[in-house]
């Protein structure tokens, strides 16, 4: 993988960046657990100044957990800036720290399915979500087997540089979103390829299907690439626990696979994402805008027009 080099980040607009990313290589350098405290204490201020993100936390908590009152709904949102601070701190582990380092503090559920599923031959979709260990969950699942990942490059040339770098310690390749021939070819090799389609992408090429009870626009991609590889997908969720353990779970096969039509097939797909979700519903990133498009104009639940 050929990375860009940073000299051509030295700009002033890249100054503040740069500053973010030398503050996290400090923190890095004390015990974790101090690491931990200060993620923790991260999150606090990002919810105190945060006010856009916070609201979307509100508003997603209010409309996935109707059952909770309101004192608990709001110490849910307080919990997730928490754990979603702790995961910034999460994730300069991911990119910089020796790749053995959570070995003593990571346990693994379900690697019979997965097994199973790769003496079939076909590859593996592995179904992901936007937890707050996002990419240390990656590099706790690469201690066990090779792994692809799409994604979606990042707005910020300098960040985009230095996740290439991070994740590729761990990473056999990181495939563009668009990329159907690359996912295709890596399930062909009998390899694995992680996939995320907890967010909203847009009305284009997705269906309302429920996702905690709310219709959401859900990206029809999964059912087509499982209809085209003929490969299994497979939940992995991955969780902190209280004694800043880790624990990686592979869930049974989501079958039969694709159904019907899209609705029915992105409908059990959000099923599966809801399931994971549950484990630990704090360390999910509720910031981000899943019901942003809706029937009633872009934004509608979130009471914006963008």
């Amino acid at each position: 993988m050929k990375f860009k080099s940073v000299t051509q980040f030295l700009m002033p607009k890249y100054w503040a960046t740069w500053a973010g990313l030398f503050l996290l290589r400090l923190i890095r350098l004390l015990p974790f657990q101090t690491q931990v405290s200060i993620g923790s204490q991260l999150g606090k201020l990002i919810y105190l100044i945060a006010q856009n993100r916070r609201r979307v936390a509100e508003t997603n908590i209010r409309l996935c957990f109707p059952n909770l009152s309101n004192q608990e709904q709001q110490g849910m949102v307080e919990a997730v800036f928490r754990n979603n601070g702790i995961g910034i701190i999460e994730t300069s582990a991911a990119w910089w720290a020796p790749l053995n380092s959570f070995d003593n503090r990571l346990k693994i559920e379900g690697r019979n399915y997965l097994d199973a599923a790769l003496k079939d031959g076909k590859g593996v979709i592995l179904l992901g979500a936007h937890f707050s260990t996002l990419d240390l969950g990656g590099l706790l699942f690469s201690r066990f087997y090779k792994l692809h990942t799409m994604y979606r490059p990042h707005n910020n040339p300098l960040m985009e540089t230095v996740i290439d770098r991070g994740r590729s310690r761990f990473i056999s390749s990181l495939i563009d979103r668009h990329d159907f021939r690359g996912v295709i070819r890596a399930l062909k090799r009998n390899e694995i390829v992680w996939y995320a389609p907890d967010q909203d992408f847009g009305p284009t090429n997705s269906v309302y299907a429920p996702f905690f009870g709310i219709e959401a626009a859900t990206v029809t991609a999964t059912a087509r690439l499982a209809k085209l590889s003929k490969a299994p997908i497979i939940m992995l969720t991955h969780h902190r626990n209280i004694d800043n353990s880790y624990t990686l779970r592979v869930h049974p096969p989501v079958t039969p696979f694709p159904l019907n039509d899209d609705r029915e097939s992105a409908t059990r797909i959000n099923q599966e994402l809801e399931k994971g979700i549950l484990y630990e519903p704090a360390q999910y990133m509720w910031m981000h805008r899943r019901f942003k498009t809706h029937p009633n104009g872009k934004g509608f639940m979130y009471g914006t027009n963008s």
